[in-house]
C-alpha cells in the first residue's frame, strides 16, 4: 500500500517539476512513459517554457515512443507560437519626453521670438538676442531737441518675409528676479512700441526721448514710425504678438523703456528685426 501511494503522489508532482525547466521531446517522451494522461501533458506542455524538435524525424520519434496525436500536437503549437517580445525597460517608459522648443505652447526660456517657417516647411522657434544699445544722439531743432538710441549695424540678425510676422513674448514669473532683458519692469506687450529704424552706413537709430526747450525730457515715439499691434495673452506670462497690418521691408524693433530715456536708472529695452521682399 505505501508503494502504491508514493507512485500516485510521485505522478502528480512530476509536471511542476517539469513546469519549472525548458521542456523537450525526450522529458515528454519521459511523461508519457510514466504514465501521466495525455490531458495533464498538454496542460505541462502549454504551461511551461520548451525547446521542441518538430521537424519530421522529431514527429516521427514522437509518434514511436507513443505519444499521442493530441500531444503531439499540443507541441506543435507550442513550438509554433511567436516569442512575445520583451517588455520595454521601466525607466524608458517612465522617462519624460523634452519639450519642442519649436512649440509655442512649451516652456521657453523669458525673452522674445519670432515664428518662422523653414525650407522645408516645418515650424521654427528664433530667439531673438536683445539687441545693444550703441549709445544715444541728441536731434537738436530751434526750440526742442529728441534722443534716439542707436543700434549697431545697419541690419538685425532675425529676419522674416512675412509681412505681418508672428512673435511670441515669454516673460519671468513674478517669482522670478526681473522683466525681459532683466530690466525689472518690463512684464508684459503693452509696455512695447514697435519702431521703424532709421538705417545708417553702421548703425541703426529712433527717437525713443523729447527735451522740450525748459529742459525736460519725455519718452517720446515719431507716431510716424510707430506700427500698431495685436497681443493676445495665451497664459500667465506668455503672449502672441503681430502687427496689426503687413509691414514694409525695413528694419524694426520692439522697444520699451523703463522711464524717461536717458534718465537716471532709465532702462531702454530693444529687440530689433527685419522684414525682407519675397
Amino acid at each position: 500500500m505505501r508503494k502504491t501511494i508514493f507512485v500516485v503522489v510521485l505522478l502528480a508532482v512530476s509536471p511542476l517539476l517539469f513546469a519549472q525547466q525548458a521542456l523537450n521531446n525526450d522529458a515528454v517522451i519521459k511523461l508519457v512513459k510514466a504514465g501521466l494522461g495525455d490531458d495533464l501533458i498538454v496542460t505541462t506542455v502549454s504551461a511551461s517554457a520548451g525547446s521542441y524538435d518538430i521537424s519530421a524525424d522529431g514527429l516521427i520519434a514522437l509518434k514511436n515512443a507513443g505519444v499521442s496525436d493530441k500531444v503531439v500536437a499540443a507541441i506543435v503549437s507550442k513550438a509554433s507560437a511567436p516569442v512575445p517580445a520583451a517588455a520595454p525597460a521601466a525607466a524608458a517608459m517612465s522617462a519624460p519626453v523634452p519639450p519642442d522648443p519649436d512649440d509655442p505652447a512649451a516652456p521657453h526660456d523669458p525673452g522674445v521670438y519670432l515664428l518662422t517657417t523653414s525650407a522645408d516647411g516645418k515650424q521654427k522657434m528664433l530667439f531673438i538676442d536683445r539687441a545693444g544699445a550703441g549709445g544715444e544722439k541728441m536731434h537738436r531743432g530751434f526750440a526742442s531737441a529728441s534722443m534716439a538710441a542707436q543700434i549697431p549695424g545697419a541690419h538685425a540678425s532675425a529676419r522674416s518675409v512675412d509681412g505681418k510676422p508672428v512673435f511670441y513674448m515669454y516673460f519671468p514669473s513674478t517669482t522670478e528676479n526681473g522683466g525681459l532683458g532683466g530690466a525689472g519692469l518690463i512684464t508684459s506687450p503693452s509696455q512695447f512700441s514697435l519702431l521703424t529704424l532709421d538705417v545708417k552706413k553702421d548703425h541703426r537709430e529712433t527717437a525713443v526721448a523729447k527735451i522740450s526747450g525748459f529742459g525736460s525730457m519725455s519718452m517720446g515715439n515719431d507716431s510716424k514710425k510707430t506700427s500698431l499691434i495685436d497681443t493676445v495673452r495665451v497664459r500667465s506670462g506668455v503672449y502672441k504678438v503681430s502687427p496689426s497690418e503687413s509691414l514694409k521691408p525695413a528694419e524694426y524693433a520692439f522697444i520699451a523703456s523703463t522711464n524717461a530715456a536717458g534718465a537716471a536708472g532709465g532702462t531702454v529695452v530693444i529687440y530689433d528685426f527685419g522684414i525682407d521682399s519675397k
